[in-house]
């Protein structure tokens, strides 16, 4: 196990990828502090699985990512239940489809919010304590559409190409202490978010659904196959290796060659 006494907060891990990499990385020996929407039976089911499995310690911040303060205190909780946050993931997303000019406001904000700025304020509260120890990983989950864009996805794409761009400044501001910062950029996950978006989807364009994965979510992917939640979390495991110190400020594609094109 690569990460023993090593402790993690994952945001948005109470399922998809976010979940999939507090596994990861218990699974590796590290504590982790989950964070994330979901049932309260089932999340606590979920951190008591993550303790049972791995041997390892998992708490749960219900921390809002539209709050700084609650965001400092899920830093905060990791810092006191373990000694320290060595890994960060700022993970939390979420998204909305709309042309410009009927965006509404508050949608745009609220993306902004979960999507770029509550990585500020995670990173800003954890920064500190990795200086102290000399030794830090930051892995910003953003998106193929952190390199290119879609039509009728203004906040998501602004928000994802801010990631990348925190990335950057980060990674070159903490360069000399020990600390890695990177982002994942994956295409099209199969989550249940994205498996739940497929009936909807099949009535609105009758499609089979077959049609609808092959036409609409895979067409962007040469590869017609979808990432997976495991090779994301094992990507980020690699990130926090010895094998990986020298890479920082990389915005690192898992996306079937998308980007490529």
């Amino acid at each position: 196990m690569t990460l023993t006494s090593k402790a993690a907060v994952v945001t948005g891990s109470t399922s998809g990828i976010g979940l999939a990499i507090a596994r990861a990385f218990a699974k590796e020996g590290a504590n982790v502090v989950l964070n994330g929407l979901g049932d309260e039976v089932e999340i606590e089911k979920t951190r008591a699985g993550i303790e049972s499995e791995f041997g390892v310690k998992a708490v749960y911040s219900p921390a809002n990512m539209l709050k700084s303060d609650e965001i400092e205190e899920m830093v905060r909780l990791g810092e006191r239940t373990f000694g320290s946050v060595d890994i960060l993931v700022n993970n939390a997303g979420i998204q909305f489809v709309s042309p410009i000019e009927d965006f509404p406001v508050e949608k745009w904000d609220q993306i902004i919010a979960i999507n770029l700025t509550s990585a500020f304020h995670a990173i800003r509260a954890a920064v500190p304590g990795m200086k102290a120890r000399g030794w830090g990983r930051i892995i910003n989950t953003a998106s193929a559409h952190s390199l290119v864009a879609s039509p009728f996805k203004s906040a998501y794409v602004a928000a994802k190409h801010g990631i990348a761009g925190l990335t950057k400044t980060v990674a070159l501001e903490v360069a000399t202490h020990g600390i890695t910062v990177n982002c994942i950029s994956p295409g099209y996950v199969w989550t249940p978010l994205v498996e739940r978006q497929i009936p909807d989807t099949m009535k609105a364009r009758n499609m089979t659904k077959e049609q609808v994965i092959n036409d609409v979510l895979l067409e962007a992917q040469p590869t017609k196959q979808f990432v997976t939640v495991d090779q994301v979390a094992g990507l980020a495991v690699f990130l926090c290796s010895d094998a990986a110190s020298q890479m920082s400020g990389a915005n690192l594609s898992m996306d079937g060659g998308w980007t490529a094109k």
